[in-house]
């Protein structure tokens, strides 16, 4: 199998266009169509659907997509391997930060400790809202990632390390019935909620405890990054429930904000390491996730 055919049709893929890949890749249209129809023809599978928007991937060209990205990376870090066997570990290793957990909270500790430890392995970390990194790491975008989820995914490895309780959060002079204790959902139906979109964890906890408590929400933004949510709740502008450690981040940022904890029903999320049970470890991904097993056991 030739891996600049493997390259091509990950790049085709990314790009959702040939026209655009081939621009990426410095060839001739006619010459990267030539890759696909010869990858096909190897598979005797069609890999992609072609329309005027584009083209996508089948499922087979979905299957063939997560393992050229593991082949390639495989292959980049056996060349890295080689080159410096019986020397200090080296190699790029891309981690993924849920946004809304206490693993935002790792990043500095993260780089600084492997900085330290592993100053040869380059660390790419992800904090995204807007992607699933449980799909990131199928298709081999990443290799470890500490996120919400406790398992049920085909070909991921779940390891729970936590459970995040959520908090209420509220500037000190915003109205609503405080008195120091629990809150409760019911409490805070009328009150303009500032939440992640709803395809966040985080948010999807909410959501599903509001609804088992028959309680309806008054949400008034969704925001994607826990700063801005963090400057509004200071603005007075709405109240938000946060995981415990983003509860206290924002707490921190403001000598006015008060956070509560939850009651009828409280609200948690697991927090996991997940990494993918079909591609071997390598082993600079392997101090990392030993790394990340370290710093959240002292959390």
């Amino acid at each position: 199998m030739n891996t600049r055919r493997l390259k091509s049709f990950i790049t085709i893929v990314d790009m959702g266009s040939i026209t655009r890949a081939a621009d990426a890749l410095h060839i001739a249209q006619p010459a990267l169509s030539q890759q696909l129809v010869s990858l096909e023809e190897h598979f005797k599978r069609k890999l992609l659907i072609r329309s005027q928007q584009g083209v996508v991937p089948t499922e087979a060209g979905k299957v063939l997509y997560s393992h050229a990205n593991a082949i390639l990376r495989q292959l980049g870090q056996a060349e890295t391997d080689v080159l410096d066997a019986g020397q200090a570990l080296s190699g790029r290793v891309s981690v993924g930060l849920a946004p809304f957990s206490v693993a935002a909270t790792l990043s500095m500790s993260l780089l600084t400790e492997m900085r330290k430890r592993h100053p040869g392995i380059l660390l790419h970390l992800v904090e995204s809202v807007g992607q699933a990194y449980s799909q990131l790491i199928s298709n081999g975008h990443l290799e470890i990632a500490l996120l919400h989820g406790s398992g049920g995914i085909k070909g991921l490895h779940y390891e729970p390390l936590l459970v995040e309780e959520f908090f209420f959060v509220a500037h000190a002079d915003f109205d609503f019935d405080d008195e120091g204790g629990p809150v409760n959902v019911s409490q805070l139906s009328s009150l303009p909620m500032l939440l992640p979109p709803a395809y966040n964890f985080v948010r999807r906890a909410i959501d599903n405890a509001f609804n088992q408590n028959g309680a309806s929400m008054n949400i008034v933004g969704e925001l994607e990054a826990v700063k801005s949510i963090a400057r509004a709740v200071d603005a007075g502008l709405g109240v938000t429930i946060m995981p415990k450690a983003i509860a206290e981040r924002i707490q921190s940022e403001s000598r006015d904000v008060i956070i509560r904890s939850l009651a009828g029903p409280q609200i948690a999320e697991t927090l996991s390491l997940c990494i993918s049970d079909r591609t071997p470890m390598s082993e600079p991904a392997a101090a990392v996730r030993e790394l990340l097993l370290e710093l959240t056991s002292g959390l």
